[in-house]
Parts: structure tokens; C-alpha cells; sequence
């Protein structure tokens, strides 16, 4: 049965939070009652936290992650191993194996992985950008930590023969993930052996 609304209000605010990945009505509703509950000063700095995230937000020119300038801290600090690149599908990745604080190099945040099934290819994704940082010099080692998946593979390959021209050393990250496993819900400590136990990318 359908859940009955006292108020359009309400219903609007509970079908705004239910496009929420993993929110269900049930629990929109909760949180759209909670927010009723909160002072308007506290309603309406959750409201523009918001809206200036999806504003303003900015994307690293560099290394594609989410930035608050046109540069990342982390593509900004001096201390990073810029010879270092670690190869990433998302920015929650990058997130990933940087809490588990054995990576002091720098990122490329792909936005994805090529999944012919779901219309991805590779000019969809941030891979001509890999290339052109590598051509550019000063570049060693490109790691690349993908999933363990079918097209986390194919996307390894397809980078490693855009790349195999610039000489640089090409590794992945060693498969104490398990097969099918995304970064993300690797735990700290395997994420951050599978980084330092990496090992060299066979064509």
C-alpha cells in the first residue's frame, strides 16, 4: 500500500531524498522528518552545503579529482613522488588508498572503466589525458589499481598499449583484492599491501 503524505511538502522532500543511492522511501522519510525537527539556520546550511557542492566544485586540470581550486592538494604538494601515478577509476578510490597512507605519489582519476555493455568506451573516460601527463616526462612508474573485474582488465590492457610507446614502467596492483572486488570496499590494509606489493604488468 502506498504511503498516504499529510502534506505535498513532505512528499516532495521524501521523493528528493529516495533518488538517493540506497535511500528507500522508509528511509527519506525519516530523514525528511528529522530535518523538520532541526532549527531553519541548521536546514538551511544543510541546504546550501549542497547546493555550492554541485556549484562550485571543481575538478583537478591535473589529475581529475574533485578539487576547491583548478589544483588538488595533492597534485599541489611538493612532497608527492610526482615520478608516482596511480591510475584509479573514481574519486572514492583515490580516497581509498589514501587511507591507507602507503602511496605518496600522484593520482588520474578515470572516471570509469571501458564497459561495452554499459556504452563506456575510452574517450569516454580520462585516458588521453593519461597519456599526454606520461608524454610529458618525469613520469616512472604508472600503477594502475583498477578493479578486479572483467573490465578492469580490458581497461589495464587498452591503457597499457596507449602507453607501451613512452618506455614507462607499467604495474598493478597485486591481487590480495579479490577477484570482482572494487577499491572501495577493500579494506585498509589489503588495499595498502596490494599497493606496495604491486607487481610489473604483463602484456
Amino acid at each position: 500500500m502506498e504511503q498516504q503524505y499529510p502534506s505535498a511538502l513532505l512528499e516532495r522532500a521524501v521523493s528528493e531524498f529516495a533518488k538517493l543511492p540506497g535511500i528507500g522511501r522508509k528511509t527519506a522519510l525519516r530523514l525528511s522528518l528529522y530535518l523538520l525537527r532541526q532549527s531553519e539556520t541548521d536546514v538551511e546550511a544543510f541546504g546550501e552545503a549542497v547546493v555550492r557542492l554541485k556549484r562550485e566544485i571543481k575538478y583537478c586540470r591535473v589529475c581529475h579529482n574533485i578539487s576547491d581550486g583548478e589544483v588538488c592538494p595533492i597534485c599541489s604538494d611538493r612532497r608527492r613522488d610526482g615520478s608516482l601515478i596511480c591510475v584509479v577509476e573514481t574519486i572514492r578510490d583515490v580516497m581509498a588508498v589514501e587511507n591507507t597512507q602507503q602511496f605518496n605519489g600522484l593520482y588520474h582519476v578515470l572516471g570509469g572503466i571501458i564497459s561495452p555493455m554499459d556504452g563506456v568506451g575510452p574517450a569516454d573516460l580520462e585516458i588521453d589525458s593519461l597519456v599526454k601527463r606520461v608524454e610529458e616526462g618525469g613520469v616512472s612508474e604508472v600503477i594502475l589499481a583498477l578493479s578486479s573485474t572483467m573490465e578492469g582488465d580490458t581497461t589495464n590492457f587498452y591503457i597499457s598499449r596507449r602507453l607501451a610507446h613512452t618506455g614507462v614502467r607499467l604495474s598493478v596492483i597485486a591481487r590480495g583484492i579479490s577477484v570482482g572486488d572494487e577499491l572501495e570496499y577493500t579494506d585498509e590494509v589489503t588495499l595498502g599491501r596490494s599497493i606496495l606489493n604491486r607487481t610489473p604488468m604483463k602484456g
